[in-house]
């Protein structure tokens, strides 16, 4: 996909992206599903179990798989935006912080992290094919794959329209 010379690549992905959601209840259902997916997939690649390393011993719990996730997610973002990978990394911070709660509350005797995300993530992934069915088009991802990376900022582009932050 090339852009037009007047047009950025992001904004090529956002006309395309926003083709499959023009239903205003498709909408309504990704403004939720969209944030409760990147949340519980952050939690379950959190969840999977990462090798004690001797030199990073004091980190353990906060340097994991969900790192790696993070860093290639925010990466390619820098590549499309810059202001929406910083802006997408506060909504990764809030959501790490989310998960550190979630850990905790399951080391203390509550539901297992990979349990509870498990559960969002299915429920999430339901909510997201009933909003295609009742748009009556398929989820982008299915023509390309990067479109599981489009979603979440082009949510937020929506918010920074609205503040008029230029991205």
């Amino acid at each position: 996909m090339q852009p037009a010379p007047d047009k950025k690549l992001v904004d090529v992905y956002f006309d395309k992206y926003s083709e499959n959601h023009q239903n205003e209840t498709n909408e309504i259902i990704h403004w939720i599903c969209v944030p409760a997916i990147v949340f519980s997939l952050l939690g379950l690649v959190w969840a999977i179990p990462f090798p004690h390393l001797g030199f990073l011993a004091q980190y353990n719990g906060y340097i994991n798989w969900a790192s790696f996730f993070i860093a290639f997610a925010i990466f390619y973002y820098y590549k499309l935006s810059p202001v929406l990978s910083y802006f997408m990394l506060i909504v990764i911070f809030i959501f790490t912080y989310m998960l550190m709660v979630l850990d905790q509350w399951s080391k203390a005797g509550g539901p297992a992290l990979w349990l509870s995300c498990l559960v969002l993530f299915v429920l999430a992934w339901v909510g997201q094919f009933i909003g295609h069915k009742i748009e009556g088009k398929k989820p982008s991802f299915l023509d390309d794959v990067k479109f599981l990376l489009i979603g979440p900022i082009w949510l937020l582009h929506f918010i920074l329209l609205k503040f008029k932050i230029k991205y």
